[in-house]
């Protein structure tokens, strides 16, 4: 029975490539039949341990089965992998990302930062470096980055950056145009591209940044490792107020559920937002307390008279 379905399954593939097979489906049997290979299991095995058919089991291998989500988590936990391993994730493509993966598995943030600081440092992509004196100010739209940052830059005798302009110099029209016409990959591009020449030309600087750079990890990451950062906390209702006060209810325009989706969207940041190395609330007291404190986190940061 088992080389009829082999048999069944390669005459499927085959004709599937004539057709134009999937290159993702065909890189997913290859991996199941490696991971099934490096456990010393057959398919018989493997399929009665994953309470998966022994045909669709063969249909995965051979490139011609879409699977559901749930038969490869049933697949992935008999072979005791990860799904990730399974799907294909980079960290997973050789022995020592897997080895990496598991020296770090159920480690807490603390420890994860301590070993992206030193893998940084080992590298020579930052680490834990001395305070930069190039200032980055993240966090949602309304947060206060552009007034304060302004204050900021005078107060220290910095150039202030403002990012969003930078990107749209580069890219030679509005942000609004540039994710229209080229999309949101393409403004990506364009963002990473204006940090990086703000970090080469400024090395005393205040940037404001925009609220979605954090989106980008590897952008992130290139912000992290060059500039003391810091996020300009404010709740959800400030963040509204002030955004409406400018005219612009991105990227809520045209929503009913405007606050939940402004909410949403903190709560999707925060916890990257909360990777900066201080943080100031812009909602607990008027502007110019806000930037007395500010000015003071900053400047004992950098090691200047308060």
């Amino acid at each position: 029975m088992s080389s009829t379905i082999v048999h069944t399954a390669k005459k499927q593939a085959d004709a599937a490539g004539e057709d134009g097979k999937s290159p993702f489906l065909l890189a997913l049997g290859e991996r199941l039949r490696a991971l099934r290979s490096r456990r010393g299991m057959t398919r018989k095995a493997l399929a009665t341990l994953a309470d998966v058919s022994e045909r669709h089991l063969a249909n995965l291998e051979y490139g011609v089965g879409n699977a559901s989500i749930l038969v490869l988590q049933q697949v992935a936990q008999a072979l005791q992998c990860s799904l990730a391993e399974l799907i294909g994730d980079v960290t997973t493509a050789n022995p020592e990302w897997l080895l990496l993966r598991e020296l770090l598995a159920g480690r807490d943030e603390a420890a994860l930062r301590r070993v992206r600081l030193a893998v940084g440092e080992l590298l020579g992509t930052g680490g834990a470096h001395a305070r930069s004196s190039c200032i980055a100010l993240i966090g949602l739209r309304g947060a206060g980055k552009s007034t304060l940052g302004q204050m900021l830059a005078e107060d220290l005798g910095f150039t202030f950056v403002e990012l969003s302009r930078e990107i749209e110099k580069f890219a030679g029209c509005s942000i609004a145009e540039i994710q229209g016409l080229y999309g949101q990959n393409a403004y990506r591009r364009y963002e990473r591209r204006a940090l990086e020449e703000a970090i080469q030309i400024y090395p005393e600087a205040v940037i404001a940044t925009p609220g979605g750079l954090v989106s980008d990890v590897a952008t992130f990451n290139l912000l992290l490792s060059h500039c003391t950062t810091v996020w300009l906390q404010a709740d959800a209702h400030d963040h509204m107020k002030r955004v409406i006060a400018q005219g612009d209810m991105r990227p809520m325009a045209a929503s009913k559920e405007a606050m939940e989706d402004l909410r949403g969207i903190l709560a999707g940041r925060a916890a990257f937002y909360g990777k900066a190395e201080l943080t100031v609330n812009t909602s607990e007291q008027p502007l110019d307390a806000t930037f007395a404190k500010l000015r003071e986190v900053v400047r004992e940061a950098l090691g200047l008279p308060v």
